[in-house]
């Protein structure tokens, strides 16, 4: 079916990083079981910027500074380069896509990879010395820089929205990772994917919001373990 698809997209969640030893958000060990997640709210921001950028470190950048591309995220860059994936279409603010190989990622949700000025909104890509005293600053107008992704409260960035939607409408094939379908808008992506006519496959543990409604295939278990066998069903044809 990949072979034959001509528009096949990828959309990832927390699930397809979990591999690399980042925890999710929900279920019996995700972060919202430890931790408030009125941190990651933009309200909470604004008015405790030391704090909120105290636990962003804590629960986001401590995490992602010890954490690679699991094979998931590599075979699925490797589909891209062979021109069987068009677009990876990710929830995570992780950056282990980009890191993996994939170049056509949308960012739904934006990245830890960069910080934004509240002020100014300059963009600046993330580097561990702006932490150095919290809440870092920007450079240009000495405002409260900001991690580049998104915070209850925030809209979805442009242009990942557009071209997230715009990627969804066109697929024939939506290739389902790591994502329960809880967090809005992104879960409506794989419902506009269907709407439109693509096969829907989803890759996950234990089934999702999108189970009953649109998934077509469904395959019980972690990413790598089938994205591993999927490489390998594409080798042997």
């Amino acid at each position: 079916m990949l072979k034959n698809a001509q528009h096949a997209v990828a959309f990832t969640g927390a699930g397809i990083s979990l591999e690399s030893g980042i925890p999710t958000f929900r279920g019996e060990n995700g972060l919202w079981s430890k931790y408030d997640p009125k941190f990651l709210e933009l309200d909470y921001f604004y008015r405790n910027p030391q704090e909120a950028w105290r636990l962003n470190i804590e629960v986001f950048y401590q995490h992602l500074a010890r954490t690679k591309p699991n094979p998931a995220h590599r075979i699925l860059a490797g589909l891209e380069k062979k021109g069987l994936i068009k677009a990876v279409i990710t929830q995570n603010i992780d950056n282990l896509h980009q890191q993996a190989g994939s170049n056509n990622v949308i960012e739904f949700h934006g990245s830890s990879n960069r910080l934004f000025c509240i002020e100014c909104n300059q963009q600046v890509e993330f580097k561990w010395e702006y932490l150095d005293s919290l809440p870092p600053t920007c450079q240009n107008c000495q405002g409260i820089l900001k991690p580049g992704y998104i915070f209850f409260g925030e809209p979805i960035p442009e242009p990942a929205r557009t071209l997230a939607f715009q990627a969804a409408e066109t697929a024939d094939l939506f290739l389902v990772i790591g994502t329960t379908g809880e967090v809005q808008p992104a879960s409506f992506l794989p419902v506009i994917a269907s709407r439109n006519g693509a096969l829907i496959i989803e890759i996950n543990p234990a089934k999702s919001n999108y189970y009953l409604d649109i998934t077509d295939i469904y395959l019980p278990g972690g990413a790598t373990h089938f994205m591993t066998k999927i490489e390998a069903g594409l080798a042997g044809q």
